[in-house]
């Protein structure tokens, strides 16, 4: 068994949650504030990264899956994203889906950290272009 940090498009309510499959959710939890969170692709998935200055804490979910389940998830992740560690505010480090902070700034992604996470970002931009 693993256990993955979650914090876009696969939480509990956003469009991908069925990517997780039959994974336990754990606990709802938080990174330490050393992350950036950008809307990639138009608005399509997330793209987080590590930051050595101005990281924010940002919000999602733990779960604890299977390797296929685990497998699973890679092979539906958007193109460049990669899984690398995070870490929690409680101090444990687990995995979650990065995206090359290069790619972001190539693209110049709009920056939407100041949300409070994903699916904050999600509901608000529903609501302006919906």
């Amino acid at each position: 068994m693993k256990k993955i940090f979650i914090c876009g498009s696969a939480l509990r309510g956003q469009p991908d949650h069925g990517n997780l499959q039959n994974a336990k959710f754990i606990k709802p939890a938080k990174t330490q504030a050393l992350y950036r969170l950008h809307a990639a692709g138009n608005g399509w998935h997330p793209a987080i990264y590590e930051v050595e200055t101005g990281g924010i804490s940002i919000p999602g979910e733990v779960y604890e899956m299977t390797e296929a389940e685990y497998e699973y998830l890679l092979v539906n992740e958007p193109e460049n994203m990669y899984p690398g560690d995070v870490i929690l505010e409680d101090g444990e480090t687990l995995t979650a889906m990065l995206y090359p902070q290069e790619l972001v700034k190539k693209y110049n992604w709009p920056d939407i950290s100041h949300y409070g996470g994903w699916a904050v970002y999600k509901q608000d931009s529903g609501k302006v272009t919906g």
